[in-house]
């Protein structure tokens, strides 16, 4: 071993950086034990970016989600439905990462003679520790790690004379409900969306670039604290504004374009969600008027939001005004999903609702925290009414957090 590698291993401790309290990483650890408890789940093996950091603050920049066959994606966090507390495996690669953005108690990292694949040594500690024999969740729902590395997980897991099932609705549906200091969060994530928006306005112009734009935007939100969002920001301009999850590139943006911009503020990772057209010059009326009935039903859904609404009452309303003003014909999507905690490459939620589910008795209870994306073709192929914006339910009230103006932007 190296003299500095020994002593940075040993003893390097950088101060912590967790958004949370003790308190409150110890109160998620009982409610999702509470959870395995009922659906007869002795261990869970969490490997998820986002399960990871809810339980235990762990935020890193690379996952091994594409990494070659080598390195495969093998750290994870094991909690048992009898014990309180968890066992955070990583390589030892991120041993003193783990130190500072975790709460973690009990990390124990993978021997350096075989740093990248730690199975073996997973399943030798949870076999010492007595935590193996009876039913295993793992969260067979997410990309993390890879059909291949699941594969050798499960027969791992097995050979133990455990039993294994898919725990991914653990994580997924405790995260439903935000506690205050995560709503707080997705409060700030609005304003620094707000600040994109801005970014966004102020950076639009003929002969600019999409990739200007979108530079300008990153770093807007990035000095008003934000974070990397979990999805690339789309800048789609002229004929690209059809489209909504193309990519911003070096195309130019010409005179009477329409130009559609999306993007997430991110505090602590809890993204808010919003998103705007803008038009360079003029717009014709026709295309006017789509953009002013797309974006107005906005004003509906403030007149209806409240704590306790129903997705079939949210749903059946605003297709109704769709149809009333005679745009619903031309619907690219409407509907919305859940907002939280986002790692890339996504910040959809778990939760997702559509206009089919007006008859939906589904409740967005205080703590909730989901998007609503009004998208029509408008006519000449301007491009898709592109407004977004998200839905916070607190305990007494409920509302549309960011500020930015909801209507067609107009670029002199």
């Amino acid at each position: 071993m190296g003299t500095n590698r020994d002593l940075a291993l040993g003893q390097c401790n950088p101060d912590r950086e967790l958004g949370f309290s003790t308190e409150e990483y110890s109160a998620r650890l009982n409610a999702i034990r509470r959870r395995m408890a009922d659906a007869e789940i002795d261990l869970l093996w969490l490997t998820a970016p986002e399960s990871l950091y809810y339980v235990s603050g762990y935020s890193c920049e690379w996952y091994q989600a594409q990494s070659p066959k080598q390195w495969p994606a093998t750290s994870g966090i094991a909690m048992h439905v009898d014990h309180d507390r968890f066992i955070m495996f990583d390589t030892p690669s991120e041993q003193i990462m783990c130190r500072f953005v975790t709460c973690a108690d009990d990390i124990r990292t993978f021997p350096i003679d075989n740093r990248r694949d730690g199975i073996g040594f997973i399943i030798d500690e949870l076999r010492a520790e007595r935590w193996l024999g009876g039913t295993i969740g793992m969260e067979l729902y997410s990309y993390r790690p890879n059909p291949a590395i699941s594969a050798r997980f499960r027969a791992a897991f097995e050979a133990t004379g455990s039993r294994v099932t898919d725990g991914s609705d653990i994580l997924r549906e405790q995260r439903w409900i935000k506690s205050p200091q995560e709503i707080s969060y997705i409060e700030k994530a609005a304003e620094i969306a707000d600040v994109g928006l801005e970014a966004a306005k102020n950076a639009i112009r003929a002969g600019v670039t999409e990739l200007d734009v979108y530079g300008e935007i990153i770093c807007a939100m990035a000095k008003a604290g934000g974070e990397n969002p979990a999805i690339t920001l789309p800048v789609l301009s002229g004929l690209k504004a059809n489209t909504g999850h193309s990519l911003a590139s070096r195309k130019v943006i010409q005179p009477s374009e329409q130009v559609n911009i999306d993007v997430s503020g991110v505090y602590w990772r809890y993204h808010a969600n919003a998103a705007r057209s803008f038009y360079l010059g003029e717009p014709p009326d026709d295309v006017l008027d789509y953009h002013n009935k797309s974006c107005a039903v906005f004003d509906l859904i403030a007149d209806i939001l409240r704590p306790g609404l129903t997705v079939g009452e949210l749903v059946s309303t605003t297709r109704k005004y769709y149809e009333d003003v005679g745009i619903w014909s031309d619907a690219g999507w409407v509907g919305g999903y859940e907002l939280g905690i986002g790692f890339p490459p996504d910040w959809v939620g778990n939760f997702v609702y559509e206009m089919s589910h007006g008859d939906s008795d589904k409740v967005f209870e205080p703590g909730t925290c989901v998007n609503f994306e009004s998208q029509f073709f408008s006519p000449r192929m301007s491009g898709i009414t592109y407004y977004i914006c998200t839905l916070l339910f607190t305990q007494d009230s409920a509302k549309l957090p960011i500020k930015a103006p909801r209507q067609l932007v107009v670029i002199d």
